[in-house]
């Protein structure tokens, strides 16, 4: 049996999440399906993370296992063209060792919002960004965001769903910066980092920041919702499909004990 690492890219507009689902197509089904196609071997893909319905990725991390002998460039060739033309690419594939996991041997998750200011409505970029129509304070929100990082107990951000033992997370990093839209308008970047995430919790302090950009709340408007722990103070969850899973961090990356035999 060999371990693979993937690491793939993925539009999440037509899935129903990361996750295998029993009600519609999902990235796991995809690339699970894939693989039989290559192997005969029925496998279960382990991610780094969870996206939701319409959540997208640039570089998810997973791995799966196979008893079939075949080098890595070879195994992410075949799935690339059986893939399509579902919207998920493999763009790396590498031999790791048996204990290596996605998931548990993970240090660091990384994630992008995006949010696209413009009066006209969204066609290029349609489904891949959050369209808001009036004007965002980039700078009111970063600094608002400031308070967001360290460790808190983030009920407020945190979806009722959410399986989570405990409300508590440390957040590494929560930047907004401002930028040029590649078709016009302005595009706001909200950049986080962290060991791990809540459900819903990066939409959730997207959507607030959101508020305080557009003058409608108060950084200590932010601070009494985050003191509240209550997800009812919460004042906007933003949609899922400007939200983008952008890197996983691993102890292994910096030892070279990947491998591409």
């Amino acid at each position: 049996m060999t371990r693979f690492a993937l690491t793939l890219e993925y539009d999440g507009t037509p899935f129903f999440g990361l996750q295998r689902q029993l009600n519609g197509p999902s990235v796991q089904g995809a690339v699970e399906n894939a693989v039989f196609a290559v192997t005969g071997e029925r496998t279960n893909m382990v991610a780094a993370g969870r996206t939701d319905a319409g959540v997208h990725a640039s570089a998810m991390r997973a791995h799966i296992d196979i008893v079939k002998n075949i080098v890595p460039f070879r195994l992410m060739e075949a799935l690339n063209a059986l893939l399509r033309p579902a919207p998920v690419a493999v763009l790396d594939c590498k031999i790791v060792p048996g204990d290596w996991h996605a998931r548990f041997s993970c240090t660091g998750r990384s994630y992008l919002y995006r949010i696209a200011v413009r009066r006209a409505p969204l066609t290029l970029e349609t489904g891949r960004a959050w369209h808001v129509k009036h004007a965002l304070d980039a700078g009111a929100m970063h600094e608002a965001a400031q308070i967001l990082v360290g460790t808190h107990d983030f009920t407020t951000f945190r979806s009722v769903h959410c399986q989570s033992k405990s409300p508590v997370k440390a957040l590494d990093k929560l930047d907004v910066r401002q930028t040029t839209g590649a078709f016009g308008g302005e595009i706001l970047l909200v950049e986080t980092a962290a060991r791990s995430y809540l459900h819903h919790q990066v939409r959730s302090m997207v959507g607030c920041l959101a508020l305080v950009g557009h003058g409608r709340w108060s950084k200590d408007d932010l601070a009494a919702a985050l003191a509240a722990r209550d997800r009812t103070t919460l004042g906007l969850n933003a949609p899922p499909h400007g939200l983008y899973f952008t890197g996983a961090t691993y102890p292994q990356d910096n030892d070279n004990k990947e491998t591409d035999r």
